[in-house]
């Protein structure tokens, strides 16, 4: 099915089971334990080894030679493969750097190895015994020292450059101009569950069971990795401990652990240290960013200009700062640019709202400081400057754009009025602000299926390789099927993971949940038909109910349906592309802060988040999303960033020891607001994503109270105390 019209009324828009608060159907075996995820498959395999990958300690440079006699004599070693006993074909699929390397290294810690043993702690120990003698290259670690050299360059295959009209004439003949530079720190995904795949081999077939968001993407890489066909290659991930796009590839345990099984003929588990994680995967890269912005004396933006530089490993993408910048605020004269910076780091690649998350940090405080010299109240700097058409493609128009009712519903809800000038506003020791940002993500779409049967016990099962990675699919997709046949959750079985279902969208970009539910929706249209068809009822004018199937004055149970056998079908949906429309989410973020008088501490007081994305399938998970996302922009703004060593060309703090995420006691009560908006042009749905949204935006909220608080504009993150301790007013 290709959704290229607005959708009218559907059985979606009953209201009976979707959109209704529900808790996850997967929560009991959750805090029970009895969610298996990846490193939990191994009960029926028997003799399973383990394996423990052995990582480079240079970031730059050539292995001259390698020694693994020490590791092979280890007690319990079954086998040492360093890379030139592995031989892989090309990367995986949206990675740029090798999953092994060797004999060049490409950042430290990329895996050059893996000693396999008959436990953990064997392989552990064993792998710290593998030599390596190295010809050490000169790396460039530092953004600034790369920022000369860096070119302009487009990320996930867009442009490198957007102009619109004249910028630079539009800006100088600006009646009141703006021109600053900001820079937010490295990120990294520091999910929960780790890197961790089991894999086993059948003859020429791999079963691999791993932590991954995108199965059939996986699937794709490893098969081309090992040469394989893919039907060779079966993927398992029913359950993921978070992810947040670093799983959106196979990693290195995935293809080690398949190598290393082949090798040794038993299967074989790896699992990533902490330690190893933060340098071996992805992180989101520094970033500095020039915003200048130029309005009329009313506060019109003439001329909108936000250029950004970051890092990124040879042939790697930039963070895509500027993105967003290109769809949130008018202006007819425009210049948007990434430029990339060769440097010799971990990869950088897509982190949770990839590009925006940070990009929106720099332009939100830069809307604030503008509205200050123009003498206006932020929200309405922005009010005036928002758009129904894409700023930059004024032929499109926003099927679903409400920021200014989020802002103006904010405000009365989060008592903006009450907000005092920079700097005046006391609570004993405390210095109180308040800060607001626009919060703005596409609202990406993407090709789906399902399948979905009515069993002939009349329960009814979902089957999909979507992934779960803490999202709430399993239970947004369990309503999507009970609203459509017309059953309670209860009744409904969702799997989901299998690389044997039919492929869905995939976790990631906030896209996942509109796509894989529309996916469901045509194939539960299609299993309606084929029951309506059993009971020899008409197809168009059927109603599923309460259990029961109802054609005008005849009713039957679902039970009737089957009692020849279950009855299943398939649907896959699709989205055409449109000349005239422009997909987005949008949303306004309120944060007051205290900021310790003495110390510079910054305590997070109150946050609001109102978010206009289309029908809400659930609003528990729905709102837990958002939450989890507000809490990370609390990290990005206060807390989080990866050190660089420039003497090795490593992240220092590589665990979560030293990589400070923000804890319960950092988090204040938070409250989300979702307005009722349905958007027939999206999807069957009527609805995008939240996920992703909830991040983009807070970080430069948090910075604007902090302002607000203080009188001091920092216009890096995270801001320490350091940075705020200069600042503060004399002891009262």
């Amino acid at each position: 099915m290709k959704f290229d019209a607005p959708i009218g009324d559907t059985p979606i828009d009953n209201g009976r089971v979707v959109g209704r608060p529900h808790s996850r159907v997967e929560g009991p075996l959750k805090v029970t334990g009895r969610a298996t995820y990846a490193a939990e498959w191994h009960e029926d395999l028997p003799a399973m080894l383990y394996g423990a990958i052995v990582p480079a300690t240079i970031a730059k440079g050539t292995v001259k030679a390698v020694d693994p006699q020490a590791a092979r004599q280890s007690p319990g070693v079954v086998e040492v493969l360093t890379f030139e006993d592995i031989d892989i074909h090309g990367t995986s699929s949206g990675r740029t750097v090798k999953m092994v390397g060797g004999p060049e290294v490409q950042h430290y810690h990329q895996a050059l190895g893996i000693v396999i043993a008959e436990t953990f702690e064997q392989a552990r120990a064993a792998a710290a015994l593998v030599h390596f003698e190295y010809e050490v290259g000169a790396g460039s670690f530092s953004l600034d020292g790369g920022r000369a050299d860096a070119k302009v360059c487009g990320a996930y295959g867009g442009p490198g450059e957007t102009r619109l009209g004249d910028f630079e004439a539009a800006f100088e003949a600006g009646e009141v101009r703006f021109d600053a530079e900001y820079r937010t720190g490295a990120h990294s995904p520091a999910m929960i569950e780790p890197f961790a795949s089991i894999a086993q081999w059948q003859g020429d077939d791999l079963m691999l069971w791993t932590s991954n968001q995108m199965i059939a993407g996986t699937r794709g890489s490893m098969a081309s990795m090992l040469r394989l066909d893919e039907e060779r290659v079966r993927i398992f991930s029913p359950y993921v401990g978070g992810g947040f796009g670093a799983k959106l590839w196979a990693n290195a345990d995935a293809i080690l652990a398949a190598i290393a099984a082949k090798k040794v003929g038993r299967p074989v588990k790896v699992v990533m240290p902490r330690g190893l994680i933060f340098n071996n995967t992805i992180n989101r890269p520094e970033t500095i960013q020039r915003l200048r912005i130029a309005a009329r004396a009313d506060g019109t933006i003439e001329a909108f200009g936000h250029e950004g530089w970051s890092g990124n490993v040879k042939g790697g993408n930039p963070e895509s700062t500027v993105m967003a910048s290109r769809s949130v605020y008018a202006g007819p004269n425009r210049l948007m640019a990434d430029h990339m910076a060769h440097l010799d780091l971990p990869e950088g690649n897509a982190v949770r709202a990839p590009g925006d998350a940070v990009g929106s940090i720099a332009v939100e405080i830069a809307m604030d400081e503008m509205a200050e010299k123009l003498g206006l109240d932020p929200i309405e700097f922005r009010v005036i400057n928002d758009s129904q058409v894409d700023p930059s493609k004024p032929e499109k128009t926003f099927t679903n754009r409400h920021l200014v009712r989020c802002l103006r519903d904010g405000a009365e809800r989060f008592g903006w009025g009450d907000r005092m000038a920079p700097g005046t506003r006391r609570d004993g020791k405390w210095l109180i602000g308040m800060g607001v940002a626009t919060a703005y993500r596409a609202a990406l779409r993407h090709a789906s299926g399902a399948a979905v049967r009515l069993e002939t016990n009349g329960r009814i099962t979902v089957e999909t390789d979507m992934t779960d990675i803490g999202t709430g699919s399993y239970t947004i997709l369990a309503q999507t099927a009970g609203e459509m046949l017309g059953v309670s959750v209860d009744r409904v079985d969702v799997r989901l993971g299998d690389s044997r279902f039919p492929v869905s969208a995939g976790s990631g970009g906030q896209w996942g949940a509109s796509s894989s539910t529309s996916g469901l929706y045509v194939a539960c249209v299609n299993l309606r038909r084929s029951i309506a068809e059993r009971l020899s009822m008409d197809a168009e004018r059927v109603e599923f109910e309460g259990g029961e199937v109802r054609s005008g004055n005849r009713v039957c149970s679902l039970l009737d349906a089957v009692a020849g056998g279950p009855v299943e079908a398939e649907g896959k949906f699709d989205f055409a592309q449109s000349d005239t429309k422009a997909f987005g989410t949008f949303g306004a973020h309120f944060v007051e802060v205290g900021v310790d008088a003495y110390t510079g501490e910054v305590r997070v007081r109150r946050m609001l988040a109102v978010c206009s994305a289309g029908r809400i399938l659930n609003p528990v998970s729905a709102r837990s999303q958002v939450i989890g996302a507000m809490t990370w922009g609390v990290g990005a703004a206060l807390s989080e960033k990866l050190e660089v060593d420039e003497r090795y060309g490593c992240f220092l703090n590589h665990d979560l020891a030293l990589y400070e995420v923000p804890v319960h006691a950092d988090i204040p009560h938070q409250d989300v607001v979702f307005l009722d908006d349905l958007d027939p042009h999206g999807n069957p749905m009527k609805a995008h994503g939240v996920g992703e949204l909830g991040l983009c935006g807070v970080g430069g909220a948090i910075a604007n109270a902090v302002y607000n608080a203080t009188g001091t504009r920092l216009r890096k993150v995270p801001m320490m105390v350091e940075d705020i301790i200069p600042h503060l007013p004399e002891p009262v």
